[in-house]
């Protein structure tokens, strides 16, 4: 099957109402830390030997370089958009040699990597990847970093102030229960005993954020799994939405919901931020011509049916017109697709991001 590394911001494209908060301003640029998988990779892989990359043509095609730069993105990818709305510059990876640079370092890192799920199990076939424990303990070794530059009570508070992103879940289920049409952890567990397991993983690596001093949190839900190009072709037989996917986000982002609230009710502070992409995605497949797609169902690059088999290589289909295209490839938004995403939950409300989104939660002072 075609190589899939990161779903967990699929239903994010899918949400593409708005309603934004105009009267709340961000404070002073902040730094930001990223988490996860492939859709918030901004080129770490690019420095691993895996082949769970996306250095090559046509990658980047729409960017200002026109050229890849490890992001699955015809362009600019959400952390990018991010950084737009709180007036920074772009993140660079964690591993990117130019953020040895003091003041690149300042701005914050990404450390996530293509292919991670919360299990370590999970991308086993990409071998070299940045597991989720590992780019925690690379954050930890970031803060040495930075405490050594500006001390440790300056590092503390940048830490206390900055946004962090965590973005995992997709891959658990495609990349792991559901790899082989019999996976050794659909063997060990029935799905809803298996989605138990892996939030249960997942909230005791959110609480570790808040010991490593992180007190603005956005972590996000997954999309409708079974509807992206690549399960539509190889997990449907009319091209519909993949049930057995479906099912599985349906399990998955309600607990994780619950975690959320769990969270933050134990620290007593509103810390973690929801965004819960499911609730109301399925609404654009009835009307994609709203939100000015065209395709919602097809990648723009690709091949096979709906151009969702394998990733996108110079070999691959490409269509001309990416911000027509819900997908750029048979996972991962289009660039367009990134910014509405990124519109909504910076400025929106609830149910899609709760209890408030990231404007409001970056003008709370948090200690």
């Amino acid at each position: 099957m075609g190589v899939y590394v990161g779903a967990q911001f699929v239903g994010l494209l899918f949400i593409l109402w708005s309603c934004c908060d105009m009267h709340v301003h961000v404070h002073a640029a902040p730094s930001y830390f990223i988490f996860g998988d492939s859709l918030v990779d901004s080129g770490n892989n690019n420095y691993l030997s895996t082949d769970a990359r996306a250095d090559v043509y046509p990658y980047g095609i729409d960017s200002a370089t026109h050229l890849p730069s490890g992001r699955f993105s015809n362009g600019r990818n959400i952390p990018d958009f991010i950084c737009m709305k709180l007036g920074i510059q772009p993140i660079l990876p964690y591993l990117d040699p130019a953020i040895n640079n003091g003041s690149t370092l300042l701005r914050g890192a990404n450390f996530a990597s293509a292919g991670i799920g919360i299990l370590n199990d999970t991308g086993i076939q990409f071998a070299e990847i940045l597991r989720i424990y590992q780019q925690f303990d690379l954050f930890n070794e970031y803060k040495g970093r930075i405490t050594r530059m500006i001390g440790a009570a300056r590092a503390n508070r940048l830490v206390s102030q900055a946004l962090f992103s965590i973005t995992l879940g997709g891959n658990d289920y495609v990349n792991n229960y559901y790899l082989t049409p019999v996976s050794a952890r659909s063997l060990e567990y029935n799905l809803p005993d298996y989605t138990r397991f892996i939030v249960s993983e997942y909230k005791k690596y959110l609480r570790r954020l808040y010991t490593m001093g992180a007190r603005k949190v956005l972590v996000t839900s997954t999309g409708p799994l079974g509807c992206v190009p690549a399960l539509r072709a190889m997990r449907s037989t009319n091209g519909d939405c993949a049930p057995d996917l479906q099912r599985a986000s349906g399990l998955f982002n309600p607990q994780l919901s619950d975690v959320i609230r769990q969270l933050n009710s134990e620290v007593g502070a509103q810390v973690y931020i929801f965004a819960d992409m499911y609730s109301r995605s399925m609404g654009i497949f009835s009307n994609p011509t709203r939100y000015g797609f065209t395709d919602f169902s097809d990648a723009c690059c690709g091949q096979g049916p709906q151009n969702g088999i394998g990733l996108c290589t110079p070999a691959s289909n490409l269509c001309p017109n990416r911000n027509l295209y819900l997908y750029w490839d048979n996972y991962h938004p289009s660039e367009r697709a990134n910014s509405i995403i990124v519109d909504e939950v910076f400025s929106g409300m609830s149910p899609v991001v709760s209890p408030m989104n990231i404007r409001q939660l970056m003008n709370m002072t948090m200690e």
